[in-house]
């Protein structure tokens, strides 16, 4: 994200976050909310929004306490702000989530409302307290889809910030066509397959910062929709900056970019931050019928810590086939570029690079590797790639060649790489 955007995006959400601190502050005990765990308090909570909605905007403001509640709807120029102490718990009744139109695994599908959720809403805010999924029954829904955690969609300038989530088997956050989107201070525990963190999806100017997310899944994926509708809408996820976090994940990978990415991912910036646990670190992943591009995708001040792999780029196994393919003998392969990490810091990494599965009719343009430094078991395995740049590879600990390179052009494929 150039200067000017990110100024934009700040200014516009202090702006926004201070028309909250001047506007009126509704107690959602006011309206008959309980907050004793036991009674459902989800008419009383999505009315203390509506009538603050209704006044012009504000704080709906949640005391100490448990809250049972269904899907809750939040309108524009609202905060939600829950106490320190206050937890919200997703109802176990299906009913309480409706039927609405969702994109899921990179398609529009019917799908059940998120606990809270959002569309085309300007001036948004979530903050403070603890917020817990509904029942495991309904997070495993798949046809159609369960209620995830938080759903935004079409929205700006949104700020969600301070809170704790518990979920597990669906994404916890979901933001869908959202600009100018900061999420920060945010700690998300989430766990088993589709377990992910944060799912960033066709949004534009996003910030993630000072969260500390376990995920079962990717701990933050950026996505953009799978196959040739998608690819035709062109709503890339863009402008994004990942920065002071602490990011693990238990089953694929701390950042993931894809699969679902036929809209398009360009220009992330991942910065200072730490990166641990069992599974890849930075994972680059699609398939045939995907088309899209992944570009201007950087990293520095990186710290990964006992991962299986650093970076790991698979170009053609992974994900699920669109219901309508890309075509083509070459655009049906992403086009991917300038890939650019530098200062890292790995400890006890099983594969520094894996980056073998990329089609030779669309190599992947622009690598750069520079200044990395710790202990690895085995280091760099790639193919086809052009301008490729390696520089001062300072790894040790590994067997075997510190680069094994196929159908690969570029400098430091060698020794030289060490320098």
């Amino acid at each position: 994200m150039n200067n000017l955007i990110l100024l934009v995006v700040v200014l516009s959400l202090i702006a926004s976050t201070s028309c909250f601190a001047e506007s009126p502050t509704l107690n959602v005990r006011d309206f008959g909310a309980q907050g004793d765990g036991v009674k459902k308090d989800t008419a009383a909570i999505q009315k203390a929004l509506d009538v603050c909605a209704a006044g012009g905007g504000g704080t709906v403001w949640v005391p100490a306490g448990q809250y049972l509640t269904g899907s809750l709807v939040l309108p524009a120029n609202i905060a939600l702000k829950l106490d320190v102490r206050a937890t919200l718990t997703g109802s176990p009744d299906l009913t309480d989530y409706p039927l609405v139109n969702v994109r899921w695994e990179g398609e529009f599908c019917p799908g059940h409302r998120a606990l809270i959720s959002a569309t085309d809403a300007t001036n948004i805010a979530i903050s403070g307290g603890t917020i817990v999924g509904p029942p495991l029954a309904l997070r495993k829904l798949r046809n159609p889809r369960g209620p995830v955690l938080i759903e935004l969609t079409g929205c700006t300038n949104v700020l969600l910030d301070g809170f704790t989530t518990k979920f597990q088997q669906l994404w916890s956050i979901h933001t869908l066509f959202c600009n100018a989107l900061i999420g920060r201070n945010l700690n998300i525990q989430s766990e088993y397959a589709n377990g992910d963190g944060i799912d960033v999806d066709s949004c534009d100017g996003v910030t993630i910062e000072h969260c500390e997310i376990h995920a079962g899944d990717d701990a933050i994926a950026l996505k953009s929709g799978r196959g040739l509708a998608a690819q035709n809408l062109l709503r890339p996820t863009q402008n994004v900056v990942i920065r002071d976090c602490h990011l693990e994940s238990s089953i694929f990978a701390a950042l993931g970019l894809g699969s679902e990415m036929s809209g398009g991912i360009r220009n992330v910036k991942i910065q200072n931050c730490v990166i641990a646990g069992r599974q890849n670190a930075i994972f680059i992943k699609s398939r045939e019928g995907r088309g899209g591009f992944i570009e201007n995708i950087s990293g520095e001040n990186i710290a990964v810590l006992e991962s299986p792999t650093f970076i790991g780029i698979d170009l053609i196994n992974k994900g699920i086939q669109a219901h309508d393919p890309v075509p083509g003998d070459v655009d049906k392969w992403p086009l991917v570029q300038n890939i650019r990490f530098k200062n890292i810091q790995v400890q006890n990494v099983a594969k520094l690079v894996v980056g073998t599965n990329i089609p030779a009719t669309r190599a992947l343009k622009g690598f750069m590797l520079a200044n990395i430094t710790g202990t690895c078991s085995h280091a760099i395995s790639i193919a086809n790639m052009t301008d490729v740049d390696f520089s001062h590879i300072g790894v040790s600990g590994f067997v075997g060649s510190l680069v094994s390179a196929t159908n690969v052009q570029g400098g430091g494929l060698d020794d030289s790489a060490r320098n």
